[in-house]
């Protein structure tokens, strides 16, 4: 029952932290020790809350030009944390995110909205066991000294991208929602 919600939270923390780290180009950097991609799903109807231990980003970003940003994610599906290892052993499998052939998801902008006061629509694809979907995730920027946070949050359909197959499809059990909560810190960013 588990298995269900982490293969919803990778594609929803893949994707919000994708869209999450707008930056300047070679000098911005994802800080992972500040930064985190929680996903939630529901079991049963009982909220089961995981996150992502390994995830990185590409980006470039200018403040003054949004419209020019490129923003590259990719998270390791084989690093879902659930708390229980039975679980996230579960995980790894065909049924779900079937992390021998395809160990990572991906996403890819294709375009920055700015919304003012540091917020932003990311579009692009999210990539998760070779199924592409397009996505726009909001972002809210704000920075502390020399710090950038990109957050937000969004909601993916597991069964989009074939994250529980099988008996597991049956949404009555997992459901089909899974929320994606990401803060990435960054570096390297300009002046908002």
């Amino acid at each position: 029952m588990t298995l269900t919600l982490l293969p919803r939270v990778a594609l929803v923390a893949f994707a919000a932290a994708a869209a999450a780290t707008p930056a300047l180009a070679q000098q911005q950097k994802l800080v992972p020790a500040q930064s985190e991609i929680v996903f939630v799903s529901k079991q049963m109807g009982v909220p089961v809350e995981g996150r992502f231990q390994k995830f990185d980003a590409r980006v470039a970003f200018d403040p003054k030009k949004p419209e020019t940003a490129n923003i590259a994610f990719s998270v390791d599906l084989g690093s879902a944390a659930l708390g229980a290892p039975e679980t996230e052993a579960e995980l790894v499998k065909p049924s779900w995110f079937n992390v021998p052939k395809f160990p990572q998801a991906t996403f890819q902008s294709t375009g920055v909205k700015p919304l003012g006061g540091g917020k932003f629509e990311v579009a692009g694809k999210l990539n998760i066991k070779g199924n592409a979907r397009d996505l726009v995730v909001p972002v809210t920027l704000s920075q502390s000294g020399a710090t950038t946070n990109a957050s937000g949050a969004f909601t993916l359909k597991r069964l989009d991208f074939k994250i529980g197959e099988g008996e597991w499809a049956d949404t009555s059990m997992v459901a089909n929602d899974v929320q994606v909560k990401f803060k990435l810190a960054l570096t390297g960013v300009g002046t908002l």
